[in-house]
């Protein structure tokens, strides 16, 4: 029987994808957003053969994580035993060291919301991922997010690793690092550190897969999409200025090679704007003469009259940066245009048969509660570096199975106390004899 798993904050489904590649069954996707729900929904719920489940009690909808404790807490609660790992990342724009890191944004305090859901499930292994502020954050009750969540989970009779991970550490071809958590009930494994253990697989995970032992640069990622001279027109958006990119017959490096695994035809999400010249010109001018990989220096933005200051062109030669969930942050390495969707999500590691769904972009005042393509591929965990995550987490509930821990100890009675701030766990002092 495969292990299972619950997904917190799912999105469209990195994290999910990633996890039912290492051999997970997810139980439940939980996202809010309609959007990267439909995305999450085509591509691992109406997916012939996928190994992800719905609770059949459960009305397949996008649910607020916390509504859905509030609406159907007894029913989660039947679950409990049969949940090996609860995972997810919390939103992390509340988080992030571009945005305003407010403690009382109502997105950070979703990690009490994870873990009422650690509580109400009991779960053997615990995994929470996010972005590197996640540690430096301050949190109202003292120390850093970091150190509420380890100080929470502890509480609640679970011993705790974290660590920062770089994603093309795995095989992702984006800097990208990511904070991780990894949590298992207390002393069931003992003298074992999962994250050592993670970094010790990674040679044997990228040689699996026809990666490394080095890192996946941009155009080994990108360059089966090249081709502004072979432009199709979009079959969805072409009355409206669009055009699509088409893939290559052929994959062109082994990194292509992985992404076309169970992709007939073409893939959707190449659609490309059709620039007006004098944008051309200047992308091309960034190409010719400004530094690749960083962002535009302020000098070089100065003499082109860009005011926006994320800009940057990517280097053939090299990983990406860290994508964000705007399609003209990045310039394409030998062609004067912005990114599609579809080399986002290349970047990014999602395979080239799952397809994204809702509107590409959206701004104005839509922008702030909108969640389009591009922000759902920006927003993602890479599919491969959840892949090598859940390898990893399925080695330690082995381990757990071979140590024969009881999953619920009797002895202790743990209990997570709601306040109209953030929750309290009580009787402390009895999780210590677990």
């Amino acid at each position: 029987m495969s292990p299972t798993c619950v997904d917190l904050f799912a999105g469209c489904g990195g994290l999910s994808l990633g996890l039912g590649a290492a051999g997970f069954s997810t139980l439940l996707g939980v996202e809010a957003h309609a959007d990267p729900f439909s995305t999450y929904k085509l591509n691992l719920l109406d997916r012939k053969g996928d190994r992800h489940l719905w609770p059949s009690w459960l009305e397949k909808q996008p649910w607020k994580a916390e509504e859905l404790l509030r609406c159907h807490r007894d029913k989660l609660a039947e679950l409990k035993g049969s949940v090996d790992l609860v995972a997810g990342g919390p939103p992390c724009q509340g988080f992030s060291m571009n945005g305003l890191r407010r403690p009382d944004d109502p997105r950070s305090q979703m990690v009490d919301v994870y873990l009422d859901y650690v509580h109400l499930l009991r779960p053997r292994l615990v995994l929470l991922e996010n972005v590197v502020g996640f540690q430096s954050m301050k949190h109202r009750a003292g120390g850093t997010y970091r150190d509420y969540a380890v100080r929470e989970l502890v509480r609640l009779g679970y011993d705790c690793w974290t660590d920062v991970v770089r994603s093309s550490d795995w095989g992702v071809p984006q800097r990208r690092p990511r904070f991780v958590l990894i949590a298992a009930l207390k002393g069931t494994l003992p003298g074992i550190d999962p994250i050592q253990r993670l970094k010790v697989a990674r040679r044997a995970f990228l040689h699996e897969r026809g990666l490394g032992p080095g890192t996946t640069d941009s155009k080994a990622a990108l360059s089966d999409l090249e081709g502004l001279s072979d432009l199709r027109a979009d079959k969805e958006w072409g009355s409206k200025g669009f055009f699509a990119l088409s893939r290559a017959a052929k994959a062109k490096t082994p990194y292509q090679s992985l992404m076309r695994l169970g992709s007939r035809g073409q893939p959707e999400d190449l659609r490309l704007p059709r620039h007006g010249a004098a944008t051309v010109r200047r992308m091309q001018e960034i190409l010719d003469n400004c530094e690749r990989g960083v962002c535009l220096r302020p000098q070089d933005r100065a003499r082109l009259g860009i005011k926006k200051r994320s800009t940057t062109a990517l280097d053939p030669n090299d990983i990406a940066p860290t994508i964000s969930t705007l399609p003209d942050d990045l310039i394409h390495y030998s062609e004067p245009r912005s990114m599609t969707v579809r080399e986002h999500a290349r970047l990014q590691s999602f395979p080239d048969w799952f397809s994204f769904r809702g509107p590409y972009t959206t701004g104005g005042s839509r922008r702030k509660d909108a969640c389009p393509r591009y922000t759902q591929v920006g927003n993602a965990v890479p599919p491969l570096l959840a892949e090598a995550l859940g390898e990893t987490l399925i080695g330690l509930l082995a381990v757990q199975q071979q140590n024969q821990i009881a999953h619920f100890p009797d002895s202790v009675d743990v209990r997570r106390k709601s306040s109209p701030d953030f929750r309290e766990i009580a009787d402390a002092d009895l999780v210590a004899t677990l």
